[in-house]
């Protein structure tokens, strides 16, 4: 009975049986995998198909090559020696199963692979059957790669995030190393500033040069740009053509691009910057993607803070070490100012002088300098922090109310002047200092709006400093509430190049003879000596903001001492005054001010001087002593002593500038007399402190 074939029907002839050699053909054609051929010499017979896609050779390259050509230039010289002992004892092999094989393509390109050997001596020929397989076309194994390859890019970034001595080399890399990581068309780097952006790209595809940054220094984002940093989350198009966000850029569609996947650059919320990849296929990228995108934004977004509080960090030191220079240099100038000063007003009492016109107008002339020159240390001592204070309780809204209706009267009248100041606390400063330092801003304000504009006042109340403020070692801590009085106007603005150097003494962008220099500056040593701190935002076109940040007054805070207007000043008759001065000059100017008013003068050069003076009936109404003595006992220890030996005696402080003061300051609170001054405000001085005794 025949049966005739499997699927006929009984009666059916049968098909004809199949050539085994066409079969065996057929098969080694279509196998899905590399298969080759190769004979005891290790060259290749017979390749298939997909041998020549997988090793990148034209279908008739592959014979008669030499498999030693398929092994990396790596491990070829060894590859000889394996084959041979293969041969020795042939026998089924698969290879890569517990270690990673690559093979070398055409291109010199390599491709991880797993290797299957076959000998055929058993079948009585002398061929090897290799089956290659691609093992990056699984797709477990793809992915893994592909994590692999994006932690490789990581981890580049991250070293040369360490070393680069600033951020720009980094935001230069970055995107021909992530477009290489992701193998995709483009990837753009945006780093937001005034007035734009930064933007670095790799890629042609709608962006700049590969791998440079933007010719100009400020280029302004496209809508999906703009549409990520407004969000300031990560941003995913699927397919350009079906978005509806926002208004696809139409270099974007030119460029055959299809999908995107950006994420920002974050500080505490805020967006600095955003990281964008393009692809031309629909759908390109997935969470892996995303993860690695938002990795290197965080690197790069450190790499970029930390780079702004190290240059934060060097400013604050370059202005203490220019504060501590110009400190010194005022505390010598003032000691100069008083000799002049000084010796002036006596000259200008001599009858020979009085009776003389031309004489009392040059004296005048030669006065007046010596009071600007007064002024101009005072706003160097403002600057380094030098300054006598006198802190107390101020309504920012009554002052605020009160510096407006001047300005008002003052400034140009194109210039609208607004205050927002609603139930604004007080705060502990120095009021003329704070009104000069509004007024100092206010100045700035004015000449940076030549033809009118707005110059706004305001104050708000906050609890804590802002990350980018200006501040100094001893600001308040972090338990202490501020009150924040922002000034800002709609002038010029600042570039960025004048922005960094704008508290820095004698810097000015005025014309010569218009300004000193000194005005952002003395505010700046204002604030900080207030323990405050001080903000400058200001771009080209968008007008200056200067914030103050100034401490709030605490919940019981008793009221202010000394507030009362000073009383007209009587200076005893025969005062005995024990006058220490180290500068000679100082000391003959101060002492022929004193014996005008009717005073008995001891001058002394020193503290040990004054101390050993042999005459303990000697009775002393005053002691007028400079803080700075040379290099023996200050004035303060002086003082400290002298109430000792002269119980009750009554002391009264000199100095060209008050850090003097620290070492007894806090103990023993004796008036300040700054120098220099004049001989009405010495007797004042004098009048107040005998008067209290």
């Amino acid at each position: 009975m025949n049966l005739g074939t499997p699927g006929t029907q009984p009666g059916t002839p049968a098909a004809s049986p199949p050539d085994d050699h066409a079969v065996f053909r057929s098969m080694f054609t279509a196998s899905p995998d590399a298969l080759l051929l190769v004979d005891g010499a290790g060259t290749i017979v017979l390749s298939n198909p997909e041998a020549s896609r997988l090793l990148g050779y034209a279908a008739d390259e592959l014979a008669g090559l030499s498999v030693e050509a398929l092994v990396p230039d790596a491990v070829r010289h060894r590859h000889a020696g394996y084959r041979s002992g293969y041969a020795r004892h042939p026998r089924p092999r698969p290879m890569g199963l517990q270690m990673a094989l690559v093979a070398r393509r055409r291109d010199g390109s390599e491709v991880p692979v797993e290797i299957a050997l076959s000998p055929l001596q058993s079948q009585g020929l002398p061929y090897v059957l290799a089956a290659i397989r691609d093992v990056g076309a699984y797709p477990r194994v793809r992915q893994a790669l592909q994590r692999a390859r994006y932690s490789e890019a990581v981890a580049q970034l991250g070293r040369l995030a360490l070393d680069a001595r600033e951020p720009r080399q980094l935001f230069e890399r970055v995107p021909a190393v992530a477009a290489q990581a992701l193998e995709c068309e483009a990837v753009t780097v945006l780093q937001a500033q005034a007035g734009g952006c930064r933007r670095w790209s790799s890629g042609t595809a709608g962006t700049a040069a590969p791998g440079r940054e933007e010719a100009e220094r400020s280029v302004a984002p496209d809508a999906e740009a703009r549409y990520a940093l407004a969000a300031a989350e990560p941003l995913s198009v699927e397919d350009y053509a079906q978005e509806r966000r926002f208004e696809v850029p139409p270099a974007r569609l030119d460029a055959g691009l299809r999908s995107a996947l950006a994420v920002p650059l974050l500080d505490r919320g805020r967006s600095i910057g955003l990281l964008s990849a393009h692809s031309s296929r629909r759908g390109r990228f997935g969470e892996d993607e995303l993860r690695f995108l938002q990795s290197l934004s965080n690197l790069m977004a450190s790499c970029l803070l930390r780079a702004q509080s190290e240059e934060t960090l060097l400013h604050a030191q370059r202005l203490e070490s220019v504060g501590q220079l110009t400190g010194g240099i005022a505390h010598d100038f003032n000691n100069l100012l008083t000799v002049a000063y000084g010796n002036l007003q006596v000259l200008q009492d001599l009858p020979a002088v009085a009776a003389d016109a031309y004489a009392l107008q040059l004296l005048g002339a030669a006065l007046r300098a010596c009071r600007r020159g007064a002024e101009l240390t005072a706003k160097l001592l403002a600057f380094s922090r030098r300054q006598v204070l006198q802190p107390r309780e101020v309504d920012v809204a009554q002052l605020l109310a009160s510096l407006s209706d001047m300005l008002r009267r003052t400034l140009d009248q194109r210039i609208e002047i607004e205050v927002d100041a609603p139930r604004c606390p007080a705060v502990v400063a120095d009021p003329v200092q704070l009104e000069s330092a509004l007024l100092n801003i206010a100045i700035n304000a004015r000449d940076a709006m030549p033809t009118g504009g707005r110059l706004r006042f305001e104050c708000r109340r906050c609890t804590a400093l802002p990350p980018q403020a200006a501040r100094g070692a001893d600001a308040a801590d972090g338990t202490t509430a501020y009150v924040a009085i922002a000034v800002s106007d709609t002038g010029t603005g600042m570039p960025e190049a004048v922005r960094e150097r704008a508290f820095e003494p004698f810097f000015t962008t005025k014309p010569s003879g218009r300004g000193t220099g000194l005005g952002l500056s003395t505010v700046y040593g204002f604030v900080i000596q207030s323990r405050g701190a001080i903000t400058l935002d200001s771009a080209p076109g968008r007008g200056t903001t200067v914030t103050l940040f100034i401490p709030e007054v605490p919940a019981a805070n008793p009221p202010a001492a000394g507030s009362a207007a000073p009383a007209q000043p009587t200076v005893p008759a025969g005062l005995h005054v024990l006058l220490v001065e180290d500068d000679t000059e100082v000391r003959k100017v101060m002492g022929l001010f004193l014996e005008s008013m009717g005073c008995r003068v001891t001058a002394c050069g020193s503290a040990e001087q004054a101390l050993a003076l042999e005459a303990p009936d000697i009775g002393f109404d005053l002691l007028l002593t400079d803080i700075a003595l040379g290099a023996g006992m200050r004035g303060t220890e002086l003082a400290a002593r002298a109430a000792q030996r002269w119980p009750g005696l009554p002391v009264l402080l000199m100095s060209g500038y008050s850090t003097e003061l620290i070492d007894g300051q806090a103990q023993r609170p004796w008036p300040l007399l700054r120098k220099p001054c004049s001989r009405e405000q010495l007797a004042q001085a004098v009048s107040s402190v005998v008067r209290r005794d």
